[in-house]
């Protein structure tokens, strides 16, 4: 009875929307079976996560600035003044049932959020699936990053407690730097002169609604790129620039694809109910006059921080503008490292004058300068990240701050040439042996099993 009902509701939709062709279509798309695939998919249902979460905790928030008494339920800050923002997070740690379960459920989403980006982006570069004709996609997937470490440090700074300000003064710091346009950009992101009354309204509009909204598009038009040109391959039997292995989207991809959504949202609930993070009761709210020792940003700024620490003390005069030293590691220098990134595609095709479109992946190996490459910047982006807590790792080991910093500073330029070195010559190492077995095997051909995985054509060349 139930399969008659179903095939006359879907006679009805298709008799009106001829969807049929679209449908079978559809759920024959044949997705990859490699895990590293799934990075893409930890990212979109780490912001589905993010979006449940955020609207549980937007039905609570007061994104207010206006000062008022705590009289809650958390004795350390009775009878304290405080703003109206940092009163109703406090309010839905304690207060709300599964309040701070939900708030911290949404840090720990959005630090896997980019890390799964992060960790995306950089299978791809290691892959070399940035190539053509993949290009826009990379970039997309670029912005994206970039969205979400400004959404991120949006997030962060709203509630109003003493170590978001201390984070707020810095970002502040960074935009006024910026030559003539710096206050336009302060006035645009963070509402004016710190403090500010526009501050965590205009934050809370930007993070809310703004980059949200963005992101959907972004993930939205990634998806249906992916879709028009079918997924990659890697290297592998029956594994050409036209065809793609892997299992269809109904009925095996799908239950792969949920299983991964409910496992992330149980390990992101498992990690909002026992692991803490952001306990904002415990810094207190946001005193102008006061500074939080040790206070450190998240991980996916830090690197930031670090440049800020090492770059040395250099400020430029222009005419009647001044260029005060931290414009240039905290605003030209992740300026130029996204800059690189967003045009390594087109620099490598100037490069190696390939302009043939592919879909077959390169190993890390088989590409020995660029995974030497991504090594040395990864080591690079790593001593900067270290150099951000230089002061945290001085009372974790009863060091000197002075003495950590130097040797930072050494490692800064001494390592990431000795990872490239070294991992250099490892991929020519394996490439060679690989040869030497591609060789051994045409010699000696062995017969082997046809796959059992599914194989599409593409519909016409990318």
């Amino acid at each position: 009875m139930t399969g008659l009902f179903s095939r006359m509701v879907g006679r009805w939709f298709d008799s009106r929307l001829h969807l049929a062709k679209f449908v079978r279509k559809a759920v024959n798309h044949v997705f990859p079976d490699h895990w590293s695939f799934l990075l893409g998919e930890i990212a979109m249902y780490s912001f589905i996560i993010l979006v449940i979460t955020g609207a549980f905790l937007a039905l609570f928030f007061n994104a207010s600035a206006a000062k008022v008494v705590y009289h809650g339920s958390y004795a350390g800050l009775q009878g304290v003044h405080m703003s109206a923002a940092y009163k109703s997070a406090i309010d839905i740690s304690f207060d709300v049932r599964g309040g701070l379960l939900v708030r911290q459920m949404h840090h720990w989403a959005a630090l896997i959020f980019v890390c799964a980006i992060v960790t995306h982006i950089a299978r791809i570069f290691f892959t070399a699936a940035y190539r053509r004709p993949r290009e826009i996609n990379w970039i997309i997937g670029l912005t994206l990053l970039l969205l979400a470490l400004g959404n991120g440090y949006f997030g962060y700074s709203i509630p109003g407690d003493l170590l978001s300000g201390a984070g707020l003064r810095v970002a502040y710091s960074i935009t006024i730097s910026v030559p003539i346009i710096g206050p336009w950009l302060a006035y645009v992101f963070l509402g004016g002169n710190i403090p500010s009354d526009m501050t965590i309204p205009r934050m809370y509009g930007w993070h809310i609604f703004l980059v949200p909204a963005l992101i959907s598009i972004l993930l939205g038009l990634h998806l249906g790129i992916i879709w028009r040109q079918k997924h990659t391959n890697y290297p592998g039997p029956r594994r050409t620039d036209a065809t793609i292995v892997g299992s269809r989207l109904w009925p095996s991809y799908t239950a792969k694809s949920l299983g991964l959504f409910f496992l992330l949202f149980g390990l992101v609930a498992l990690l909002g109910a026992l692991v803490q993070i952001d306990p904002i009761w415990v810094y207190g709210p946001y005193d102008p006059a006061a500074a939080s020792p040790g206070a450190q940003p998240d991980w996916y700024l830090g690197w930031i921080e670090g440049a800020m620490r090492m770059f040395p003390a250099v400020n430029l005069h222009f005419w009647n503008w001044l260029v005060p030293e931290v414009f240039f590691p905290a605003f030209l220098f992740p300026c130029l490292v996204f800059l690189a990134l967003y045009l390594f595609p087109f620099f490598e095709r100037f490069i190696s004058l390939d302009r043939q479109p592919h879909n077959v992946l390169r190993l890390p190996y088989q590409q020995p300068f660029n995974t030497a490459f991504g090594c040395g910047a990864f080591i690079f982006f790593l001593t900067l990240l270290f150099a951000g807590s230089d002061d945290v790792i001085a009372v974790a080991t009863g060091g000197s701050v002075v003495i950590i910093r130097a040797a930072l500073r050494t490692a800064f330029f001494v390592a990431p040439p000795l990872t490239f070195a070294l991992v250099y010559l490892l991929c020519k190492r394996k490439n060679r042996r690989s040869e030497s077995a591609a060789t051994l095997m045409a010699e000696n051909p062995i017969l082997e099993d046809e796959p059992t995985a599914s194989a599409l054509e593409f519909e016409k060349p990318v």
